[in-house]
Parts: structure tokens; sequence; C-alpha cells
């Protein structure tokens, strides 16, 4: 008797053991667990930590609350502009309904992933390329609205959906190249000519500053000779001006006439007496007017002979060809 009841308590605990066993369950921190009871969902939705079910009769289902990163697969299509495309994204959502998420459709994420596949082919088909390309922000925030508005009823959360990548045909990354090329040589004309009109205005003013002082216009001819002459690597060639040419022309008048007055011919010292006072009467004004017309004369001279030396020495020799038929040849001579 005593065997028989040994042996039924160590069956039922057995038995309660295996029960035990069979309805222990543990939901993590970052899970919910769902019970449905033949079938029926329970009202409660059990927490992180240990639980008990009843074995055959409830089923326990775990639902993760944690963000979910899914990349949505890249999708062609044709821009409003009517451009091919191929266009990528990733969403971020989580559940915060498990209950929802597990009643209301078969696999949530199955079908968030659908949901962000259509909704990214119809924001291709409403955009242009330059909202595609410079306008994200947008994108991103309509996308979100059209996928996060089916999927409030599912009990997950868009978090966020960013555009990754738009591939673009070869062709046209070709022509986007040279549109750019093109802007930027255009705003560098732009910029080019304003300056010049910039410069011809200063310039204006400059040339009126000069034209009221000549000198000044001598001061800057000097400013440049010096700076180019800074640079040793070219031969500087002055102009002769002309006014000194003008100026030796007239001191030179003066001096010629006074010396043919002073050596007179023979046949004419032996005239008359009538003729030789008024000679002596000029003689003396004859003398006092070359006295600083050649002094002049000779300071022009010396000028002259000074600035031929200085432009030999600038300029290189010329070497003349040695010609058997030349005239200052000895058979020319001959």
């Amino acid at each position: 008797m005593i065997e028989e009841l040994v042996t039924a308590g160590v069956a039922l605990a057995s038995v309660g053991t295996v029960y035990a066993m069979a309805a222990a369950r543990v939901v993590k921190q970052y899970e919910r667990g769902v019970v449905l009871r033949l079938g029926k969902l329970r009202s409660g939705v059990r927490g992180p930590g240990f639980t008990m079910i009843v074995p055959f009769v409830d089923r326990l289902q775990k639902v993760n609350m944690q963000i979910v990163t899914m990349p949505v697969p890249g999708q062609d299509g044709i821009t409003r502009d009517n451009v091919t495309v191929r266009v990528d994204a990733v969403i971020y959502f989580k559940v915060v309904s498990a209950a929802d998420a597990v009643i209301q459709v078969e696999d949530y994420r199955f079908a968030v992933s659908q949901m962000a596949q259509t909704s990214l082919r119809s924001i291709i088909g409403k955009s242009e390329l330059d909202d595609l390309l410079s306008n994200r922000e947008k994108l991103n925030q309509g996308l979100e609205l059209m996928i996060d508005s089916p999927a409030v009823e599912w009990g997950v959360s868009i978090d966020r959906v960013e555009i990754k990548d738009v591939s673009l045909p070869e062709t046209m990354k070709r022509s986007m190249a040279r549109q750019a090329e093109a802007d930027r040589e255009r705003r560098a004309r732009v910029i080019n000519a304003d300056a010049e009109l910039q410069a011809s205005k200063k310039l204006a003013e400059a040339a009126g500053v000069m034209s009221e002082q000549p000198a000044a216009l001598q001061l800057r001819l000097l400013q440049t000779v010096v700076a180019v002459a800074a640079e040793k690597n070219s031969t500087l060639v002055l102009p002769f001006p002309v006014e000194l040419l003008r100026f030796l022309e007239r001191a030179q008048q003066p001096a010629q006439q006074p010396a043919q007055q002073v050596a007179p011919p023979a046949s004419q010292a032996q005239q008359s007496s009538d003729r030789t006072a008024p000679t002596q009467q000029s003689l003396p004004e004859a003398q006092q007017l070359p006295i600083q017309p050649q002094e002049l004369s000779a300071q022009a001279q010396q000028l002259l002979a000074q600035w031929q030396q200085s432009m030999q020495e600038q300029l290189p020799p010329v070497e003349t060809p040695l010609d058997p038929d030349f005239g200052g040849s000895k058979s020319g001579q001959d």
C-alpha cells in the first residue's frame, strides 16, 4: 500500500514537473507576449519576465518591440520630367501595439516592406529629377506619411524613411556634367565682365586726373619702366622724345647764322667805308647773340651723344655680312 502511494506521488510529481515545464515561458525585456487561448486573444499582454500559460490550450507569441532597420530594394521608375532613375531607400520602424501586429496583419515586416516599395515608386513618379537630387528631406517626409498611414492600423509606427542613393544613366550624368560646366563658365564670364566694367571706371577716373596734370603721365611712364626693368630677362628700349629734337634744331639755327657773319669773304672786306661802318656796328650784336645759343647747342649735342651711346650699349650689335660685290671693297674702289 505504501509503495503504491509512493509510486503515485512520484508520478504526480513528474506530471507536475512536466506541466510546469510546458507552462513556463520567459519574455525578454525588449519583447511582449501575446496569448491566444484556444485561438482567442487574451486581454492582457504579457510583459518581460517569467510567465505561465496553460499547456496545450494557450499559445504565446512573442513580438519584438525594438526599432527595425529594413532596407528597401532599389526601385526603377520614371520621374515627372521623363528621366529613368533607380532609387534605394531605408526605413526605420517599430511595433507599438503587439496585439495589433499579431491580429491585424499576417506578417507585419513583409507588409511594411511591400508598402515601402510601392510608396517609393509613387514618389519617384510624382517628383522631378532635381527634387530627388537636392530636395530629399521633403521627399523623405512625404514617403514617411505614405507608409505610416496604413501601418498605424497594424500596430507599427514608422520612425523615419531615408532615400539612400539615386542612380542615373551614364548619358544623363554626362549631360548634367556639361550643364554644370556651362553654368560655371557663364558665371565666370559675368564676373569677368563685371570686373572689367569696374576697372574701366577706375581707369577713366585716373585718366581724368592725369589729363589735369601732364607730369602725372610721365611719372606713370617712369613707374612702368621701373617695373619692367626689375625683370632682367628682357631688353628695354626707351622712345626718344620729339620735343628734344625740336629743341636741338632751334639751338643750332642761331649758331649757324653768326658763324657766317663773323667770317666774310676777303673781297667783301675791301669794299667802301660806307659798308664798313654798319658792319662794325653789327659785329658787337652778332658777337652777343651766339653766346647763349652756342652753349645750349653744345649741351644738347652732348646729351644726344650720351643717349646714342646708351642706346648702342642696350641694343645688340648687328653683324654685317661681307659681300664681295659691296662698294666698300677693293674691287669697288678699283
